[in-house]
């Protein structure tokens, strides 16, 4: 249990930097680029990946090169979410992604959809809905549309980066091989980037995504061993992290930030937590009372 809980504290931990990146003068593209230098050194280190059997990567390429643009940008807007949106909506929005794979497993590589994925995966949607919802006149309808862009691109973006990982396990890699791979091409596409555009480095930009990627690193690391940890119970640390993380995201938000929220936001966040549950409870449950 406490490396799932190492992991929830890491993963609100990297929206709280990403919302106070601005007022700290952190540029988040920076942060970005430099986090996969952190996250590299940290998975040579922990995880030791075997780099002698590099040609059983080749057949995946196509893989780890939608990988290595996916990561960075979904990153970049993950960031300008937090900013704009709040750590709420964001983190929220994020957890819910995790519908596209599942959606994705019954419909393209034929797994059973059983009724309380059904209803899980139907109230993730109500819950994004009632995200999305903006009741408040305050605000200029482009800075809406912005936000409802930026939320739905950490929603897709995720649940893609998801399907992706989820096709490379099936190709027989390692993990952690895998992981470097990835993080190895999406460092060389931001510091490529910041490079062509002639981005003036700075501190707070070098020190922030130091602490952007080991935190980052630390949710993935934490995570993975709290599944191998807990592997006689995988829904637990599924539907843990993903509740986990909007509830304590929630929290950090509303108390930490004063971050506003509508009666119908506030539900889409109890939804979600719902439809989590659902999807990774429902069927124990069901198990135990001969359902």
């Amino acid at each position: 249990m406490i490396f799932l809980i190492i992991s929830i504290l890491c993963s609100v931990s990297v929206s709280v930097l990403l919302k106070v990146a601005r007022s700290k003068k952190i540029d988040i593209e920076q942060a970005v680029a430099v986090n996969y230098l952190a996250a590299i050194a940290l998975c040579m280190w922990l995880l030791q990946p075997d780099l002698s059997q590099w040609r059983a990567y080749l057949p995946t390429w196509w893989l780890f090169a939608a990988l290595g643009v996916l990561l960075p940008a979904v990153f970049i807007i993950m960031g300008r979410a937090v900013q704009q949106v709040g750590i709420v909506k964001s983190d929220a929005a994020q957890r819910l992604s995790l519908f596209l794979p599942i959606t994705a497993s019954f419909l393209i590589f034929g797994e059973e959809l059983s009724p309380s994925r059904l209803i899980g995966i139907s109230l993730a949607f109500v819950a994004l809905f009632c995200l999305l919802w903006k009741n408040e006149g305050g605000k200029k309808l482009g800075n809406f549309t912005t936000q409802v862009m930026l939320l739905l691109g950490v929603w897709a973006g995720y649940g893609l980066i998801d399907i992706l990982f989820k096709q490379v396990a099936k190709s027989g890699t390692a993990f952690s091989g895998n992981l470097l791979v990835a993080f190895c091409l999406a460092a060389a596409l931001m510091f490529g980037y910041l490079f062509y555009k002639g981005s003036k480095w700075t501190i707070a930009g070098i020190t922030g995504g130091l602490l952007l990627g080991c935190l980052n690193f630390a949710n993935i690391w934490s995570y993975v061993r709290a599944h191998q940890a807990m592997s006689d119970n995988p829904a637990l640390v599924f539907a843990g992290m993903n509740i986990g993380v909007i509830v304590l995201g929630t929290l950090v938000g509303a108390v930490a930030f004063k971050e506003n929220l509508s009666r119908i936001n506030a539900a889409g966040i109890a939804v979600a937590v719902c439809a989590i549950g659902c999807l990774f409870y429902w069927p124990q449950l069901a198990k135990l009372m001969g359902i």
